[in-house]
């Protein structure tokens, strides 16, 4: 641990402001000192110089990537406070190797769940077309696409993608669905039918994808798949968007090879204004807001001022490293 009166301590990515307001970050001991972070950085020379002062960083879900080349020239850095569950963007590997201890939160999946509902209902019924058009004085242009006897296509049935299933048979909604481990019997609990990855494209009327990003999963729907989708089929994804090949999902999109997509998640966060989806009409765009709730902030952040506490005592608490590191280990 960091041997000298103050414990600094940088905030990622609170491009809201919000984090400080969340968590009981008094608590914390007296020569604790906070910076918060309100915008991204690119992995650069600057970032390191950023970040090096820092014994302890508190990450926002997997926005900022360390790979193990970042965390050797983070010297000073003992402790990641992450949020959420998973954080493929970090090299735990490397960490516990440079002694440098990982901990984690819980990550409520309902408000993604949510979110996605509300995006399958505003794209489908052309909420934010119609909203603007009627501020602008324009009185109804579009004609929306019911959902009642139509087939939702889900990607994945784990935490989110279980909730998003749920909902389905309210709208009298056929449900397929489909991962690469999926089987009969785990679709029975939602009333849907397993099908092979072509039958979901080509038979679905949304599609609405739930599984994470990993080496597999990257790129896993490309042209080749979207080219199967019905040209009034629209895609959501709430997930992550390397999942989804992005120039060919753009293309698609230009073509009317789909109708339209609503996205939360991009491949660069915060997503550039001039880029090509802030530009079409058949998009609709939400900046990550999955996981944007009052609830879910009090939970990662509250936490992590818990996981902070924990680590100071020298006893932490809901580490990812693969082994318990040794007792000294966060002294260089």
């Amino acid at each position: 641990m960091n041997q000298s009166n103050k414990i600094r301590i940088a905030i990622l990515d609170d491009y809201q402001n919000e984090a400080l307001n969340f968590g009981e970050w008094s608590s914390l001991p007296s020569n604790v000192d906070i910076t918060v972070f309100n915008i991204g950085m690119e992995n650069d020379t600057d970032f390191i110089n950023k970040l090096l002062p820092f014994e302890i960083l508190v990450t926002m879900r997997e926005r900022t990537w360390f790979t193990k080349s970042t965390l050797e020239k983070l010297t000073n850095l003992r402790l990641i406070a992450a949020t959420g569950g998973r954080q493929s963007n970090i090299d735990i590997e490397a960490a516990t190797k440079l002694g440098i201890t990982i901990c984690n939160t819980a990550s409520p999946g309902h408000s993604t769940a949510e979110l996605t509902w509300a995006l399958i209902l505003s794209l489908t019924r052309n909420i934010a077309l119609e909203d603007k058009n009627l501020r602008a004085g324009i009185w109804q242009t579009s004609i929306g696409f019911g959902l009642d006897g139509k087939k939702l296509g889900i990607i994945g049935l784990g935490r989110v993608g279980k909730d998003v299933a749920k909902v389905a048979p309210l709208f009298d909604m056929d449900l397929l669905v489909w991962s690469p481990n999926m089987t009969q019997k785990r679709a029975d609990e939602y009333q849907a039918k397993s099908v092979s990855k072509d039958a979901l494209f080509s038979n679905s009327d949304i599609i609405s994808i739930h599984i994470p990003l990993s080496k597999s999963s990257k790129g896993i729907i490309k042209k080749r798949e979207l080219s199967l989708m019905k040209s009034d089929a629209y895609l959501i994804n709430t997930s992550r968007g390397p999942i989804v090949n992005e120039n060919d999902l753009i293309e698609a999109l230009q073509t009317g090879m789909l109708a339209g997509a609503a996205l939360d998640v991009f491949d660069d966060e915060p997503l550039d204004k001039n880029h090509p989806f802030t530009s079409m009409e058949n998009t609709l765009l939400t900046p990550h807001l999955g996981y944007v709730t009052a609830e879910n902030y009090d939970v990662f952040y509250g936490t992590c001022v818990k996981n902070i506490q924990a680590y100071l005592k020298g006893t932490p608490i809901n580490v990812m490293n693969p082994d318990s590191l040794p007792a000294d280990s966060n002294d260089k």
